[in-house]
């Protein structure tokens, strides 16, 4: 399949998710990302490098084995032609490599290949040789939903465990900048629990309140925020009405902070799952935007992935 036939299927496979199809088409319009992708040893990571910089998505840098990305595109019958290889002997040295190029200003983003997730972030927080910054890092889903009237970002459902008050705060500094990138200059912000009320027994209630005063205070700053806000009222102005809920953010919120890990993975994997959410995410917080996709993630997932890693490398200045 040629690069304009591969096109032409993305979109077509993202008919009903016009939010998505928008990124998509914007991201087509900036110049390509200089992105260093690590250790790209399996067909779907290697095929979806390759095709995200055939496209013009990124300028991809291939970090990892030589020999072996040379048999996976010779196996899998994927073109390098024109495209840079720093070699390397193993994962963990295709880490810190990638984390490398960071530094010396020749990449501006990281796409993962066929390592773990445990062995990037350990090259991206290295404390001597990492990219992390003063905030935590953290990730966020980029989702379209059909029954939803505009895109929604879902944090954090894969890092930040049992995240502790400071750590919910760069959550959701790190999705407001997000946001920002892609065009929403003051986005609300709903801190969901299981209910709308602050109760001492529910630690996820007193955090929402908390992170709430802290905006009022300036400690967070460029969105709006409310909470607790259970996911109903977040989602559903009818629904936040009917308890009497007077809120800017419920039925329209931008950005969902989830209490915990599991909930947040939980809730999104629904809406991809049981919604027909189409997704696309991203680790921010750290010195480039990292694309932590999955060893098995598909070319059209890698591709929705480079497109929200230039919205969030532009900061939103095209």
């Amino acid at each position: 399949m040629d690069m304009q036939q591969l096109r032409d299927q993305i979109f077509t496979e993202l008919e009903g998710h016009p939010h998505m199809s928008t990124l998509l088409t914007r991201a087509f319009e900036r110049p390509a990302l200089p992105t260093a992708i690590v250790h790209p040893v399996t067909d779907e990571s290697l095929a979806g490098a390759v095709a995200a910089h055939r496209l013009g998505l990124i300028t991809a840098t291939l970090v990892g084995p030589e020999q072996r990305i040379r048999q996976c595109a010779e196996d899998y019958d994927i073109d390098l032609s024109g495209l840079t290889i720093v070699s390397t002997e193993h994962s963990h040295q295709s880490a810190a490599e990638a984390v490398a190029l960071v530094h010396k200003g020749e990449v501006r983003a990281l796409m993962k290949g066929g390592l773990s997730t445990d062995e990037m972030l350990s090259a991206i927080l290295n404390s001597d040789t990492g990219i992390r910054t003063g905030r935590r890092i953290s990730h966020v889903f980029y989702l379209d939903i059909p029954l939803y009237h505009k895109p929604l970002l879902m944090t954090d459902a894969a890092i930040n465990i049992q995240p502790d008050l400071k750590t919910k705060r760069d959550i959701v500094i790190n999705a407001i900048e997000l946001a920002q990138a892609l065009g929403t200059s003051t986005p609300k912000v709903a801190l969901l629990s299981a209910v709308e009320k602050v109760k001492p027994e529910i630690p996820g209630t007193i955090d929402a309140a908390a992170l709430c005063k802290m905006a009022d205070r300036g400690q967070i700053k460029g969105g709006l925020l409310d909470g607790p806000l259970a996911f109903d009222n977040a989602i559903s102005r009818e629904a936040a009405d009917t308890k009497g809920i007077e809120s800017d953010v419920a039925g329209d919120a931008d950005i969902m902070v989830a209490p915990d890990l599991e909930a947040g993975n939980i809730l999104a994997k629904q809406l991809i799952y049981l919604g027909n959410a189409v997704s696309a995410g991203l680790l921010l917080g750290a010195r480039v935007p990292v694309m932590l996709t999955s060893r098995a993630e598909k070319v059209q997932g890698r591709l929705l992935s480079c497109a929200l890693a230039q919205a969030a490398a532009s900061g939103g200045n095209d």
